[in-house]
């Protein structure tokens, strides 16, 4: 064989003398003990001991179940003693607070365990705060705590306001901070806010944060937060908010501030708020009525386009959301007012009867009801919505307005100046723009325009521009009335309620208003030539009613109709104004009787009857009252004699 077939061989080395210490075993070797010899036999067997395979010695390996039951009891309860402090921390906080939170529980009990419980979170509020469990007991010691326990966490919190005022489970806690929060505090939290309100508002949990500042600040405090939103001089020049005037519109004239400059800087806010519909806040919805007043008409259609649908639902609840939906009514396309109005019923809801009992709610539906030319779509979609809740509408503060808007538009007795001016309201720009294209038009419309009965109505700018209007609708006003409250069933409806309830509506402070409207057929006497029998039901409904027998001072649970001030007073207005029901109430209720009723407030009533204008009436009455007249049991409040 050749040496080149052949490899080399290595030669093993002696181990022990060759590797280092370093890679030895660390393990020492025990030699074998004496004893171990001895019993052992050459085949590696104890002596005395059989040879033992895998685990069949169970006195060595096998524990009974009882023992390892203990065994796992002492392992759970090492790991529990090993887990981190501020777990045990949170255990400790959920028993306080299972025990401050009951209703039974006593004044001083509970501010002991208040105080035990933020003696424990001493050092730790701030992630106490932002915890899902932990932040229920901390919002519990805020309810309840003492001024001195509050500044203590109101010390730990404030450095960590803004990283809080994003947690979506801290906001809880600041929001009880800042109710039960000192002047002092309030201001310091509100100046934390500085420079970071914009894009608070644009997240969903720390607007909530702003919004709850703003609604408790004063009027200083609530110019600072809108303020930076206006410009970016207000935001990085603090005093500059301490301009007297509130408006923008006002405080750019007066600070001689570029328009366009304030324009784009409130557009960058405006416009990611609305992308995300972050609209349920007051802020908001001042930040966008004003913005509205300086926007071009490209951003003001913009923002009509954003809200008209279901966002608008939502802002309906505040004086400036319903001034933003009132102007989306009057600027709207056809298709956006469409949209609006079918947002207030979903399958699964309806909001009109929420909103028509609300403030400023209501006031979106009298101005729907004086705008849209679309009657079928607002019967289908609101009337019928009234219909089914007409009792507690009428009786309410709220809930009659729209209909009294039907029976009386615009009538100074029932709406005060707040709602007549925000009827009035329009956008600056849009209003410009609906001049411009009337007159460029000449009188002729669009093929688009004749196929939508829904355009924007004529009405006055009131605080923006003077002698600016909005285009307006084609339909006739009064036209749009009859459609809305006769020809849709309403008005016969609402007779018929109250026909049902006269003694009663008549009795109450809201629900006398619609009760005189109707009687009295509306304005311009809109429900006389179709409904006039049903009128004279009603007018033999409150006579028989006034007919009753006048009870002894001894029976009287409640007062008579006649002797009731709201009531006697609305019978004394309905015997001025209509004579049919003054000649009914007379001779069923009155005649032969006056002498009994001339003291009290039912002497008004018998004083109208020698008052009013209509010559039968007088006529009627005149023989028995002008007795009581001359001997002076009857005193004539009013200017007009009998002749």
């Amino acid at each position: 064989m050749s040496s080149k077939g052949l490899k080399p061989t290595k030669r093993k080395d002696n181990e022990s003398s060759e590797k280092p210490d370093a890679l030895k075993s660390k393990k020492p070797k025990l030699a074998p003990s004496n004893n171990t010899i001895q019993n052992q036999k050459p085949g590696g067997q104890e002596h005395g001991k059989p040879k033992s395979f895998g685990n069949n010695d169970k006195s060595v390996v096998t524990l009974s179940k009882k023992e390892r039951r203990v065994q796992a009891k002492e392992l759970t309860e090492a790991r529990k003693k090993r887990r981190k402090p501020h777990y045990t921390l949170e255990q400790e906080l959920a028993t306080l607070w299972e025990k401050m939170r009951r209703r039974d529980i006593g004044k001083e009990d509970r501010l002991k365990l208040i105080s035990e419980a933020i003696q424990k979170m001493k050092g730790k509020m701030h992630e106490i705060a932002g915890s899902h469990v932990s932040s229920r007991v901390l919002q519990t010691c805020l309810k309840y705590c003492s001024q001195d326990e509050k500044e203590v966490v109101f010390k730990e919190l404030h450095p960590h306001f803004l990283s809080l005022a994003s947690n979506t489970y801290a906001v809880h806690v600041l929001q009880k901070m800042l109710d039960g929060a000192s002047k002092q505090q309030l201001s310091a939290c509100i100046s934390s806010l500085r420079g970071h309100v914009a894009s608070l508002l644009r997240h969903m949990v720390g607007s909530v944060v702003v919004d709850h500042a703003y609604h408790l600040g004063n009027a200083a405090q609530k110019q600072e937060l809108l303020g930076e939103l206006y410009s970016t001089e207000l935001q990085l020049f603090k005093d500059l908010n301490s301009t007297s005037e509130k408006r923008v519109v006002d405080i750019i004239a007066k600070l001689g501030l570029q328009k366009g400059s304030v324009i784009r800087h409130m557009t960058a806010i405006v416009q990611p708020i609305l992308e995300k519909g972050i609209v349920d806040h007051n802020i908001t919805h001042k930040l966008l009525i004003e913005y509205m007043t300086v926007a071009d008409k490209t951003s003001a259609a913009f923002v009509i386009q954003q809200l008209s649908g279901p966002l608008l639902i939502r802002m309906v609840h505040t004086r400036d959301g319903s001034r933003l939906a009132m102007l989306c009514v009057k600027h709207g396309s056809a298709k956006e007012r469409k949209k609006l109005i079918k947002a207030m019923k979903t399958e699964k809801d309806s909001h009109v009867g929420s909103i028509a009992s609300d403030q400023y709610g209501s006031m979106v539906l009298a101005c729907i009801f004086s705008i849209v030319d679309d009657t079928k779509l607002v019967t289908k979609i609101i009337v019928r919505e009234l219909e089914a809740n007409l009792k507690d509408l009428v009786m309410g503060k709220n809930g009659r307005r729209p209909l009294l808007q039907l029976l009386h538009p615009n009538s100074s007795r029932y709406f005060s100046r707040d709602d007549l001016a925000s009827l009035e309201l329009s956008v600056p720009s849009l209003c410009l723009m609906d001049k411009s294209e009337t007159k460029d038009s000449d009188g002729k419309e669009s093929a688009e325009e004749e196929k939508d009965e829904e355009e924007d109505t004529v009405t006055e700018q009131s605080g923006l521009e003077e002698n600016v209007t909005v285009a307006g609708s084609k339909k006739d006003p009064l036209l749009r009335r009859q459609e809305l409250l006769v020809k849709s069933g309403l008005a016969e409806r609402l007779i018929d309620v109250c026909v049902e309830n006269a003694e009663e509506f008549l009795k109450s402070n809201f629900a006398k208003e619609v009760m005189y409207e109707v009687a009295v057929g509306g304005c311009d006497g809109i429900l006389l030539p179709t409904l006039s029998e049903n009128l004279r039901e009603l007018y033999q409904a409150i006579a028989s009613v006034a007919a009753e027998p006048k009870p002894e001072e001894s029976e009287k649970s409640s007062q008579h109709i006649l002797e009731d001030f709201h009531s006697s007073r609305t019978i004394r207005r309905l015997v001025l104004d209509s004579p049919t029901f003054a000649s009914i109430l007379f001779k069923k209720a009155l005649s032969g009787k006056c002498r009994s009723w001339a003291q009290g407030h039912c002497s008004r009533i018998l004083s109208a009857f020698v008052e009013t204008q209509d010559v039968q009436v007088r006529e009627m009455a005149k023989e028995e009252l002008q007795v009581l007249v001359d001997e002076g049991a009857l005193k004539i409040t009013g200017t007009k004699k009998p002749e």
